[in-house]
Parts: C-alpha cells; structure tokens; sequence
C-alpha cells in the first residue's frame, strides 16, 4: 500500500472512530442538551458533524504522514504517543458531556485535550511540518469547545 492509500487507511479510521463516539451519546443532543442555557456564540447544532469529519480527516492525515515519512526514532516515538494520548482525550470528551451529563469533568478532560494538541503539534513541527500544520484548524476549535464547555459549565449551576 501506499502513502496515499495508508493516508486514506488512518483518515477514513479517525472519522470512524470520532463519529462512534458521537454517534454513542446522540439521543443526549435531543433530550438533555436541548434544555442547557447555551453560552453566546454557540453555533447551530448541525454545524458540529461536518466540522468534526474534515477535523478528523485532517487529524487522520497529520498522524499517517508522520507515522509513515518521518524517521524512526525517539522523537517519532513520542510524537505519536502523544497524538494517540490527545486521540483519547478528544474520544473520552463526548461521553463525559453528552454521555455523563459531568460539564466540570468534560471541561477539564477538554482542557487537558487543548494541553496535548498543543504539545502534539509541537513534537509533529520539527517531524513533518505539513503534518502539524493540519492540526492547527483542531487547535483552534477545540479552543472554541472549550469556551463552549466552560460557558455551559458557568450558565447551567
């Protein structure tokens, strides 16, 4: 197989797995979320699934250009340790706050995920620039999720 092919392999695994854990919680977004007080600026419910499925896509291809270009050694080891730490996170977010109903939990789970990006785009730069460049727009939305989280944590005591 590939480049392309294991680039398709890892993005098209990424969604799947995302879309998992959204699809888990999905009767939670109808019943329970419906009656938060949202925080201003949250955006309709319908906006989140495409904007997770191009993240997930690009998460998909950061991971599969270091995993499969960048050389071997400690560094990469460590990079992707870190992006399968900061994986989980994202996977454990959703059943804590639509699953659990626990907003502080899931703040400091997305709080702790926005940590492990960050470093993740930091240890991906120096293995394969583009790769890390593809997390930035993750970066910057889970920024904006933990606004959100933060906002419904503080509007619905």
């Amino acid at each position: 197989m590939g480049l392309v092919g294991k680039i398709i392999l890892c993005a098209t695994s990424t969604v799947v797995l995302g879309g998992l854990s959204g699809f888990i919680t999905a009767s939670s977004i109808e019943g329970w979320y419906e009656t938060l007080t949202p925080p201003p600026g949250t955006p309709p419910n319908g906006i989140f699934g495409p904007v997770w499925t191009l993240l997930y896509l690009a998460m998909g291809t950061a991971v599969a250009l270091v995993w499969h270009q960048a050389s071997a050694g400690p560094a990469k080891r460590h990079a992707l340790i870190l992006f399968a730490v900061q994986f989980a996170l994202n996977l454990a977010w959703t059943p804590v706050f639509f699953g659990a109903h626990r907003i502080p939990l899931a703040l400091a789970v997305i709080v702790t995920l926005l940590a492990a990006i960050a470093m993740t785009i930091r240890r991906f730069l120096p293995l394969h620039r583009a790769a890390a460049a593809l997390l930035v727009p993750y970066l910057l939305w889970v920024a904006y999720a933990t606004y959100l989280n933060a906002g419904f944590l503080v509007l619905n005591r």
